[in-house]
């Protein structure tokens, strides 16, 4: 297994990065891209993922009506979220595939920050990459990328709550006891704004600045995607409605 994975994403990602970096000669501009080019990659999961995610939100509300209509009945309660889901082509679990996707792609960026850099693993190279001998991990001529950095933990962690706040269906007015009665989804993703930035800060502290900087700036692209893609979704409602 640890062979199919150094073949598949660590040695790809190795070579990339050590290419980019040899373009370019800054560590940290090398990772600016490889991050650019693993998003791109991904971006057709990316852009299902978060249109999935928006949709479901969306769908909270109605999830709630659901659960109050069937309370006690947890098969007709089943059936009636498939059918919603079904009748709105919403796959609930879709909007974690990016996620998992991305999970050996970042395993494979800590591998290479960890000691991807030894010359024994730059020798895992291809043939028409070169070897650059040493890799400078002062980026920027300020950040040293193979140390933590507090800092970027914070940064990443703001990231991430922005990132997923933008996602938040905003609730009607509560009116009733029985809208009070929050759907449980709804609530694990409010917890969830808070927590996942908590615990990005804290693994952010733990890893190498380089890491820390890729889910960054990672989390930042994701950013910029979700406007343009909630945008263009609201543009089209718009003309709808017109």
């Amino acid at each position: 297994m640890n062979g199919i994975f150094q073949t598949l994403f660590y040695q790809p990602i190795l070579n990339l990065l050590v290419f980019l970096y040899n373009i370019f000669g800054d560590l940290g501009i090398a990772i600016i891209a490889l991050t650019i080019v693993i998003k791109l990659i991904l971006l057709p999961l990316s852009k299902k993922s978060i249109k999935y995610q928006k949709a479901t939100q969306d769908l909270q509300p109605k999830l709630s009506e659901l659960k109050e209509k069937y309370k006690g009945d947890q098969q007709q309660l089943s059936a009636a979220m498939m059918a919603l889901y079904k009748e709105n082509k919403i796959n609930p679990f879709s909007s974690c595939l990016p996620l998992l996707i991305q999970f050996p792609f970042l395993i494979a960026i800590f591998r290479v920050f960890r000691d991807g850099f030894a010359q024994n693993h730059l020798d895992l190279l291809y043939s028409f990459v070169a070897n650059p001998g040493t890799i400078n991990t002062m980026s920027f001529g300020v950040l040293e990328l193979s140390a933590r950095s507090i800092i970027l933990a914070v940064l990443a962690g703001v990231a991430q709550f922005v990132q997923a706040k933008m996602l938040l269906t905003k609730k009607p007015e509560i009116k009733t006891n029985e809208s009070r009665d929050e759907d449980m989804a709804s609530i694990m993703n409010k917890q969830m704004t808070y927590i996942m930035p908590i615990i990005t800060v804290v693994i952010g502290i733990s890893f190498p600045a380089g890491l820390t900087f890729y889910w960054l700036l990672t989390t930042l692209f994701t950013i910029i995607q979700q406007k343009i893609i909630l945008r263009d979704k609201s543009e089209k409602i718009v003309k709808v409605i017109k």
